[in-house]
């Protein structure tokens, strides 16, 4: 008890400054409404979004994780736009007259706007394949006197002569019109006024048209004056994006997790850990429905061993009550290509993923879990195991996935089969690795929406794991690094049950199969759970069975726009029987992960999350005591 007082103690300090900083701010200033962050993510999707394996997976992922975000489509990378270089349709002006710049303007033009305004000067003139200066309507050859303009060009031919048309002969009234051939345009009708005022033709122009040209100037100068402002606030933002940009085709989407976490019991004596995590997720798009993830990772984090765990002499390991930020090898703060993924859209509504390192199956599989899920990101649940089923985080590495969606239209929306292949070691050419001779998981999914708020999911994967390698490790070496990540949820015995033979490590092949559902009462409230079950083959020892459920709640929006409250209760992965010669009489416990957080959205691109995660009989061994485990998650996305 005195351990526990003293651990309430040294974390006292910081939960009360986030408290402070979250009271304050609430009351002293009025936040923002603001959405979801880009990310778009998955885990917080709105209403329709529960239609959660719809083709339309992309990897806008927020670099918050390893996967692709179901049900958002990949969006197109924003073009810088260009100025056109298509001749205007308006009588040519000369560059010394468009070279003046109003004193509003923040920006000179640049040089390739006076070479635009000199192409447009010119166009038509000393072109021996020009066409001679129009002189009516009807020398343009695509107006036609049906078109609703047809006497407003009309007049503007015949009374001023200012449209000149293409050199080709036509007028293409249909396009948009730039900024300079509107200039250009209104520069030459008033030339024209002026030539003939000055050649006392009254006849053509009277007075009621110029009183009525006055009065429209007058009228709408205020907003003339602001579309003007406008307009060349835009030319000058633009010409910084084009001096400045990264680049045209890539976007880059991070994340910063910083957390202080400890552990409580009467049997633990963990020390308070101030853990970091950062990624960096480089985005391309080729064709505005792609993706290309090039992410780059780094930190210190890593789980804690309850260890030296009753007694020095008997340590205890499981590895239940993992964290996301967990998910890696404690790499020290060194930089790492952690994913290297492309996704792509394929015949039909079909799309296509390749992974060359780090792929697990829930980058292209729907989970069907929202809210908890933040593809191992900073803004889901606290615990690897409360993000996802534990069925997605059997292998992983290198491989692909194919999706094929089907309904669309009544009570059967948007659903989806997926197939995937990921190995571990698919760069290493040794005997026992490969693409197909090393450690390896298949899977198999169907999943279907029923309306606007039910998703179902049925998962089967066949993995192979060679002597050693956990089965619950999303591939046992991380991102081709060579270091281990070792499992990232359930106990030791459910991990490598072989471990328990008196003979020694073999080789173990399992089948898993799993459902899992997601049920939005509204807006404010969804349910989600799983289950699975997995049978385990000692090659030539015996057989396994290992199970593992669990289901929560979630209230997004809280209290505030971004706010999330989350309450998640289950097994973990868990040994309950092993059919085997030889093997000694083992515990095969339930023990019960329950798991509390409330995110707090301070801005748009920070959050701060406070949570427990409470483990009855850790080890699935009832005579362990209970252990806890206080995380305070910061969470900077950009």
């Amino acid at each position: 008890m005195s351990k526990i007082l003293w651990k309430s103690l040294l974390l006292s300090p910081a939960v009360l400054g986030a408290t402070i900083v979250v009271s304050s701010t609430a009351l002293a200033v009025e936040q923002p409404q603001s959405a979801e962050l880009n990310q778009q993510d998955a885990a917080q999707a709105p209403a329709t979004d529960y239609v959660v394996a719809t083709i339309e997976n992309s990897i806008e992922q927020n670099t918050t994780g390893n996967a692709i975000q179901p049900q958002a489509v990949a969006e197109p990378v924003a073009q810088v736009p260009t100025v056109s270089t298509q001749a205007p349709a308006v009588m040519p002006i000369t560059v010394a007259q468009a070279t003046t710049t109003p004193a509003s303007a923040p920006v000179a033009p640049s040089v390739e706007s006076l070479d635009d305004l000199n192409r447009y000067s010119n166009e038509g003139r000393g072109n021996a394949n020009s066409v001679a200066q129009v002189t009516s309507v009807s020398q343009l050859s695509d107006v036609q006197p049906t078109d609703w303009a047809f006497q407003a060009l009309q007049s503007l031919v015949e009374r001023y002569g200012v449209i000149a048309g293409y050199p080709d002969g036509t007028y293409r009234g249909n396009r948009a019109m730039t900024r300079y051939e509107f200039a250009a345009g209104l520069n030459a009708a008033l030339d024209r006024v002026n030539e003939l005022i000055a050649a006392g033709t009254a006849d053509l122009v009277r007075r009621e048209d110029l009183a009525t040209l006055q009065r429209l100037q007058e009228e709408f100068a205020a907003e003339l004056a602001t579309l003007r402002g406008r307009v060349d606030a835009l030319e000058a933002q633009t010409a910084e994006l084009e001096a400045n940009q990264f680049s045209t085709t890539t976007k880059l989407v991070g994340e910063v997790v910083a957390a202080v976490s400890d552990t409580f019991g009467d049997d633990v004596d963990d020390n308070t850990v101030f853990q970091n995590r950062v990624r960096l997720d480089f985005q391309t798009s080729f064709g505005g429905s792609d993706v290309l993830h090039t992410r780059l990772a780094t930190g210190n984090a890593q789980p804690f061993s309850f260890s030296p765990y009753n007694t020095a002499a008997t340590p205890f390991k499981t590895f239940e009550g993992t964290q996301t930020f967990n998910v890696a090898p404690n790499f020290e703060n060194d930089v790492y290509v952690d994913w290297l993924a492309y996704d792509f859209p394929l015949f039909g509504q079909a799309r296509g993923y390749l992974a060359a390192t780090g792929g697990i199956h829930s980058d292209y599989a729907a989970t069907v879990n929202p809210y908890f899920e933040d593809y191992d990101g900073g803004r889901g649940a606290l615990s690897t195991f409360a993000q996802q089923n534990p069925i997605y985080r059997i292998g992983g590495g290198a491989g692909g996935g194919l999706t094929l969606a089907f309904g669309g239209s009544g009570v059967l929306r948007p659903s989806s089969l997926t197939v995937g292949y990921l190995a571990d070691n698919a760069s290493d050419p040794g005997l026992s690795a490969g693409i197909g001779n090393g450690d390896y998981s298949a899977l198999a999914q169907l999943n279907f929406n029923l309306g606007d708020r039910v998703a179902l999911a049925a998962t089967y994967v066949h993995a192979y794991h060679t002597t050693g390698n956990g089965i619950f490790d999303i591939g046992g070496s991380f991102a081709g690094s060579g270091q281990s990540t070792g499992p990232i949820v359930g106990t030791l015995e459910a991990n490598n049950p072989s471990a328990l033979l008196p003979t020694g490590e073999v080789p173990t092949v399992t089948n898993s199969y799993g459902v899992s559902a997601a049920l939005r009462l509204s807006d404010r409230i969804s349910l989600s759970g799983f289950g699975t079950y997995t049978n385990a083959t000692l090659l030539g020892r015996g057989s396994g069975d290992i199970w593992t459920f669990g289901g929560g709640v979630a209230f997004p929006d809280l209290g505030k726009e971004g706010n999330l409250l989350g309450i998640f209760a289950g097994v973990e992965p868990t040994l309950r029987g092993l059919d085997a010669p030889g093997v000694a009489g083992f515990t095969r416990d339930y023990g019960l992960h329950v798991e509390g957080f409330y995110r707090y959205q301070l801005t748009d691109n920070v959050s701060i999350t406070p949570g427990v995660i409470w483990l009855s009989s850790p080890g699935q061994n009832n005579d362990n005591s209970d252990v806890i485990i206080g995380t305070l998650r910061t969470t900077f996305n950009f």
